[in-house]
């Protein structure tokens, strides 16, 4: 396996919207290493997710921890052609990073439950329902695939902060 590297903002790769992966692609030796590495490259960075934007490849496609608790025995979710449908109308505020914005953490509104549905690495149709922590996770990556990162989701730049300070200031509110 391989650590890939992640692309920074300011990389073109990062604002373009994803091509689907047909069915037949997921055959590919190459595409399925790809998949591989993205785990080990997550894992590696201490992320919860990574999209194949972040790492340089215009497919849509993520890998994520998307169940409730992650633990040691967690293993990732592979999303091929994620879809997203809100299951409700509620949003909520809540902090985010990135990989591909290191040290920077945000306040963003995401739906609170979701439906995601997509393919798994062997083409079998998948569909999660998601709340929670592992909602926004979904939604964060699969707007990686549009093009879209966090900053354009805020509604208000007043809570950016460096993750020093987000340490320091940010965190007391949550105790």
């Amino acid at each position: 396996m391989s650590i890939l590297k992640v692309a920074r903002m300011g990389h073109p790769v990062l604002r373009r919207r994803a091509e689907s992966i047909g069915r037949s692609d997921l055959k590919n030796r190459a595409l399925q290493q790809l998949i591989d590495d993205m785990i080990d490259t997550m894992h590696e960075y201490q992320g919860v997710g990574l999209a194949a934007p972040q790492v340089h490849e215009g497919v849509r496609l993520f890998v994520a921890m998307l169940d409730e608790e992650p633990d040691a025995n967690s293993v990732a979710s592979v999303l091929i052609n994620p879809e997203i449908e809100p299951a409700t109308r509620e949003q909520h505020a809540g902090w985010e990073g990135c990989l591909s914005i290191p040290d920077i953490r945000g306040l963003v509104p995401r739906y609170t439950e979701i439906t995601l549905r997509g393919l798994d690495r062997e083409g079998r149709p998948r569909e999660l329902a998601l709340k929670g922590f592992p909602a926004r996770v979904a939604q964060h990556e699969t707007d990686h695939l549009d093009g879209v990162l966090f900053f354009d989701r805020m509604t208000s730049f007043e809570s950016l902060t460096f993750l020093d300070e987000y340490s320091r200031y940010w965190t007391k509110d949550e105790d």
